[in-house]
């Protein structure tokens, strides 16, 4: 199993910026690819960015030039940074772990709340 524990989130003002962090524990041998999701309330969750094991990166349109994904290997960690903040990237933000089809279901955070004031 992988456990994914999620920091960085907080309040900030548009145009700020912040930094987001996801730490994986466990089977990390088995995972395919990461990313963050957001869930705004009322809202579907959507993928926000991603990271493939190979170093790949897909983002979103609405975040794209703005967000960056990242990661440390050594540190099994993934990153976030979310620049030029905007109102409407207020969300629970949640990091995901996609595991190779054979290792089982996909890991989530517990997702951390980003608030941008305007």
């Amino acid at each position: 199993q992988v456990q994914l524990v999620e920091s960085g989130g907080g309040l900030v003002q548009a145009g700020g910026s912040l930094r987001l962090s996801c730490a994986a524990s466990g089977s990390i041998f088995s995972i395919n690819a990461m990313g963050w999701y957001r869930q705004a309330p009322g809202k579907q969750r959507e993928l926000v960015a991603a990271i493939t094991s190979g170093g790949r990166t897909n983002y979103a349109d609405s975040v794209k030039g703005r967000f960056t994904i990242t990661r440390d290997n050594a540190k099994n960690t993934v990153y976030l940074q979310m620049n030029s903040l905007k109102a409407e990237d207020t969300a629970v933000y949640y990091c995901n772990a996609n595991r190779y089809i054979d290792y089982g279901p996909d890991a989530w955070g517990q997702g951390t709340l980003v608030t941008v004031s305007s």
